[in-house]
């Protein structure tokens, strides 16, 4: 992308960004300073505007989803881009979760005097001008924007073209309930165009935005990762394991694989691997993979596993670091207890791992050796979710180790400022 002010053809504006970056920049001061009572206010009056709403939105979703079939988009993308009454329910109620938390903005952290009289504070402090590009998910549109507003932030937000006309009018609804509430102009907005030029030059409005943070699949991330210059919180890709140990009670590992796996495999806390230990395969994957298959599920695995159930697709080696977001799974019998951490480490994506046992050492060791932002026993990955861990809706999972990791919520939407008391001390 040329930044000299040459432009390509169909490309936004740069001034169109701009604006929207002043605009958000002088709602971000207003926003830090707001009272808890405000923000609240709005974000219940932005709930309500979801609901009351619901039509005209879905009429919009229904525009996406018909370009996305006469694409050939993956049912499991098509998934994650519809809405419904329930879902927009769902949004809502996320909504209505971060009002009922407590307003980060203004926490004292710590409070220290020093010798000389002086008196030094940690407090909580918006991030300031938040950017978000994500994919096709319009709920994003709404759990980011209720999370960043009630953190004191301003949003831009910038989604896929897949889902355009869905995050269109969750905007144009929200922000107008947002402003009727009292929330200043420039809040929150979205970037309609979306060409890779207008995510790129988002991705370098240093000037305006504070962070800049990716919510969707590897290539998404690693375009942000590698061309932003305005500073990026990593969200992951969810390459995520369940590891059935010979300590399992194999009805219950077989409930959390049938759940991680099929309830919604498009997401990233889905299951994509399943590693099973020797002494136990025998048993558990004739009872297991037939399961699976029934469910719809491909299911891929090495010689061993073919020798158990030979319907399953050879598995290669690219399979073992791939996130499928389908109904895909890979599986692997392993010799011991450490085989399956040493693979979990090296080809996880850091996100969610799980392990099914009824030992209590190979479960403290697994949580102790097991690198990733979410580490479950005997409980299926899909709970790695901000709903789901009690913060309302969340902005992303963080699979780095920087400021943030794992469902990002409203802690993780803030940085500090330290304020320091004196009486006329000099150094």
């Amino acid at each position: 992308m040329d930044f000299t002010g040459k432009q390509k053809e169909g490309m936004i504006p740069l001034s169109e960004l701009n604006s929207l970056g002043k605009a958000a920049k002088s709602a971000a001061q207003k926003l830090a300073v707001l009272d808890t009572n405000t923000k609240n206010t709005a974000l219940l009056a932005m709930a309500d505007a979801l609901v009351d709403n619901a039509d005209f939105i879905i009429s919009e979703n229904t525009k996406d989803l018909n370009g996305g079939r006469a694409s050939g988009m993956s049912e499991s993308l098509l998934d994650r881009l519809a809405l419904s009454i329930e879902r927009i329910a769902a949004m809502a109620d996320g909504i209505r979760q971060i009002v009922a938390l407590p307003d980060p903005i203004g926490e004292v952290l710590h409070m220290t005097k020093r010798p000389n009289g002086l008196k030094i504070g940690k407090v909580r402090v918006p991030l300031g001008v938040i950017a978000i590009i994500y994919e096709a998910r319009p709920n994003v549109t709404a759990d980011a924007a209720a999370l960043c507003l009630k953190a004191g932030n301003a949003v831009i937000l910038r989604g896929g073209k897949e889902a355009i006309n869905s995050n269109a009018a969750i905007e144009s609804v929200m922000m107008s309930a947002a402003i009727a509430a009292g929330m200043p102009d420039g809040c929150m907005s979205l970037v309609k165009d979306t060409t890779r030029e207008s995510a790129t030059a988002l991705m370098r409005m240093n000037e305006y935005v504070d962070v800049i943070i990716p919510r969707g699949g590897a290539g998404l991330i690693r375009a942000v990762v590698e061309n932003a210059t305005v500073p990026a919180i990593e969200t992951g890709t969810g390459n995520c394991h369940i590891y059935v140990d010979k300590h399992a009670d194999l009805a219950m590992a077989a409930e959390i694989v049938i759940n991680a796996k099929t309830s919604r495999p498009s997401v990233c806390n889905a299951a994509e691997k399943l590693l099973v230990h020797k002494d136990i395969a025998d048993k558990f994957l004739p009872e297991i993979l037939p399961q699976l298959a029934s469910a719809g599920v491909e299911i891929r695995g090495g010689e061993c596993v073919r020798a158990i159930y030979p319907s399953v697709t050879p598995v290669t080696d690219d399979d073992w670091k791939c996130e499928y977001l389908d109904l895909v799974i890979a599986v692997r019998i392993v010799e011991n207890f450490d085989t399956a951490i040493a693979h979990i480490n090296e080809h996880g994506s850091k996100h969610s791992e799980a392990i099914v046992t009824r030992d209590y050492a190979s479960s403290q060791k697994f949580l102790d050796e097991v690198d990733a932002a979410a580490v479950y026993v005997n409980a299926s990955t899909r709970f790695t979710d901000g709903f789901e861990f009690g913060f309302g809706a969340e902005i992303g999972i963080s699979t780095q180790k920087m400021h943030a990791r794992g469902p990002m919520g409203l802690n993780e939407l803030t940085t500090v400022k330290y304020v320091v008391y004196g009486s006329g001390q000099v150094r």
